[in-house]
C-alpha cells in the first residue's frame, strides 16, 4: 500500500490515483485511531467539504468510517468553506475537525484537511502520528451512511453558518460599511465561500453582484487560486462595472483575491500590509505581526513603525497561528494568500479577511491604490517574484543536497547578510531575500525573491537557478 502523508495543508492526492476510495477510508479509520489513542471519541466530529469532484462522497466514506467505529459525526448538508469547520470546532469545544478539499490545488487534486482543539490546523506531531496509524490499517470499519442517518450516528447540522455569519458580523465595523454602501463584484471561483460572504456583504448593505458561482469540477479551466493571472476576468469585468472593489476566494474559501476599482490587481503581500496598517493606525489596535519567511518584509518596517515587532516563523499555517497566539499578535499570514486576525478563528479565513477589506475602504475613504502609494512613500518599495519548478526525486536529492546538505551558495551581486536553515534555503540581503524550499502539497520547487525592484529580484532567482540546474 502506498503510503499516506500529511503536507502543510493537509494530506492531497491525485483523484483516481491516490485519492480513491481505500485510502481515503484508510485516512479515516487512522484519523479513529488517533481519537482512541488519545481518549478523545466521546465528542463529535464535524466532516465539511468543498465542491470539487467527489467531495462530498469522500465526506460520506469518512462519516461512514467514523459512524461504524461508534464516532457521531456532524455532517454538512451543503458544502463550507475550511474556515466555517474550523470556526465550528472552536465554538462547540469539538476535538477533531474534518474538510475534504484540496484548497487551491489543481482540479485532478482533492484531499483531506485535519483540524484540531480550539480550531487549529493539526500540527507536525499529530500528522506524523496520524501517518504511522494509517500505514497499520489493513481493513477499514464501514456502516453504510444512510444507516448512519437513520441510527442518528450521522447528524445533518442545522443552521450551521449561523454562528460563523453572526460573529463575523459582530468583529466588523457594520455602521461604517452601510454608510459607504461599496459596490462589490465577488468571483467565488467556483467555491464554496459564497454563501456567507453574500450574507455579510448583504446585511453590511453592499450591493454584490456575482460571477463564477456555478459547480465546476475544472474550475472553469483555471487554478482555483486568486492570483492575477486567474482574475484576469474579474478584473475586466470591475473596471467595465465601475465597481469598488473585485473580492476572489479559492476552493475552500482560505485564501484572498482582490482587485481594486483602478484594475490593479492586490497581491497577498500587499493586502497583509494594508490590513495590519489599518487595524494598527485607524483603528488604534497594538501588537506585533506574524509572516512566514516567504512573505514580504514590508511588514517588519511597518511594525518597526509603530514601535512593533515582526516574527518569521515557517511555512504552513500552523505556525503562524502558534506564534500569533504567543505574542498576541494583530494579525498573521503568508504570501500566499491567506491570513488570520486577533479575536478569530486560528486558520486562515477569506470570508472575513474579504469583509475586513471592505471595510478598511470604507473608513478611509481611500482605494486599495492609494493607501499602497502611501506605504510605499513611508516605507520604501518591495517587489517580490516567485518561480515554481516540477521535480522528480532525482533532482529534490540533487537540490537538498546541495542546498542544505552541503549548504553551498552561488555568488550573488549584493552582500549576503545572512542565511537560514529553518525551512528551506533563505539567503538575506540589505534590502532583500531569495528563498527556496519544497512545496509541502504539490511536487514544486517554490522559489520566492524580494528586492527593491523586479529586476533585482527576478536576478536573485536566475543566480539560484544557474546554480542548481
Amino acid at each position: 500500500m502506498d503510503k499516506i502523508l500529511f503536507g502543510t495543508g493537509g494530506w492531497r492526492a491525485i483523484i483516481g490515483e491516490d485519492f480513491i476510495a481505500f485510502n481515503i477510508r484508510r485516512v479515516a479509520q487512522g484519523i479513529f485511531d488517533l481519537m482512541s489513542e488519545q481518549s478523545k471519541t466521546d465528542k463529535p466530529v464535524i466532516i465539511g467539504y468543498d465542491r470539487r469532484f467527489l467531495s462530498e462522497t469522500a465526506a460520506k466514506w469518512v462519516a461512514e468510517v467514523l459512524a461504524a467505529n461508534g464516532v457521531t459525526v456532524w455532517f454538512m448538508e451543503r458544502s463550507a468553506p475550511t474556515p466555517m469547520v474550523m470556526h465550528t470546532v472552536k465554538d462547540k469545544g469539538l476535538y477533531f475537525g474534518i474538510e475534504i478539499t484540496a484548497s487551491h490545488n489543481p482540479a485532478s487534486y482533492n484531499g483531506i484537511k485535519l483540524i484540531v482543539e480550539e480550531g487549529r490546523d493539526a500540527p507536525v506531531e499529530t500528522t506524523q502520528r496520524l501517518e504511522e496509524l494509517i500505514a497499520c490499517v489493513k481493513e477499514p470499519c464501514r456502516k453504510e451512511f444512510d444507516l448512519g442517518v437513520k441510527d442518528k450516528s450521522i447528524v445533518y447540522l442545522d443552521n450551521p453558518f449561523n454562528k460563523f455569519i453572526d460573529d463575523i458580523i459582530d468583529l466588523l465595523d457594520m455602521k461604517a460599511l452601510r454608510n459607504r454602501g461599496l459596490r462589490v463584484l465577488f468571483d467565488s471561483m467556483h467555491g464554496s465561500g459564497t454563501y456567507p460572504l453574500l450574507v455579510i456583504f448583504h446585511t453590511a448593505r453592499c450591493t454584490i453582484d456575482t460571477i463564477n458561482t456555478n459547480k465546476d469540477a475544472y474550475f472553469g479551466g483555471n487554478m482555483p487560486a486568486p492570483s492575477e493571472k486567474s482574475l484576469m476576468s474579474l478584473k475586466n469585468s470591475v473596471l467595465k462595472g465601475n465597481y469598488d472593489l473585485g473580492i476572489a476566494m479559492d476552493g475552500d474559501g482560505d485564501r484572498l483575491g482582490v482587485i481594486d476599482q483602478n484594475g490593479r490587481y492586490i497581491n497577498a503581500n500587499e493586502t497583509l500590509c494594508l490590513l495590519y496598517y489599518y487595524l494598527v493606525k485607524y483603528k488604534g489596535w497594538r501588537g506585533p505581526v506574524v509572516r512566514n519567511l516567504a512573505t514580504t518584509h514590508m511588514l517588519d518596517k511597518i511594525a518597526e513603525s509603530f514601535g512593533e515587532k515582526c516574527y518569521e516563523v515557517p511555512v504552513g499555517f500552523k505556525y503562524i497561528s502558534s506564534k500569533l497566539d504567543e505574542v498576541d499578535a494583530v494579525l498573521g499570514g503568508e504570501s500566499s494568500g491567506g491570513l488570520t486576525v486577533r479575536g478569530h478563528i486560528h486558520g486562515k479565513d477569506s470570508v472575513y479577511a474579504a469583509s475586513l477589506f471592505a471595510e478598511m475602504v470604507s473608513v478611509t475613504g481611500l482605494s486599495p491604490s492609494q493607501m499602497l502609494s502611501q506605504l510605499n512613500k513611508e516605507f520604501g518599495d518591495f517587489v517580490m517574484v516567485e518561480d515554481d519548478m516540477r521535480f522528480d526525486p532525482e533532482m529534490k536529492n540533487a537540490v537538498e543536497k546541495t542546498l542544505l546538505g552541503d549548504k553551498r551558495l552561488p555568488e550573488f551581486s549584493d552582500e549576503i547578510v545572512k542565511v537560514s536553515y529553518t525551512d528551506g534555503c533563505k539567503i538575506y540581503f540589505e534590502d532583500g531575500f531569495v528563498i527556496c524550499r519544497f512545496s509541502g502539497t504539490e511536487p514544486l520547487l517554490r522559489i520566492f525573491a524580494e528586492s527593491t525592484s523586479k529586476v533585482r529580484a527576478k536576478d536573485y532567482i536566475n543566480t539560484i537557478k544557474k546554480f542548481l540546474f
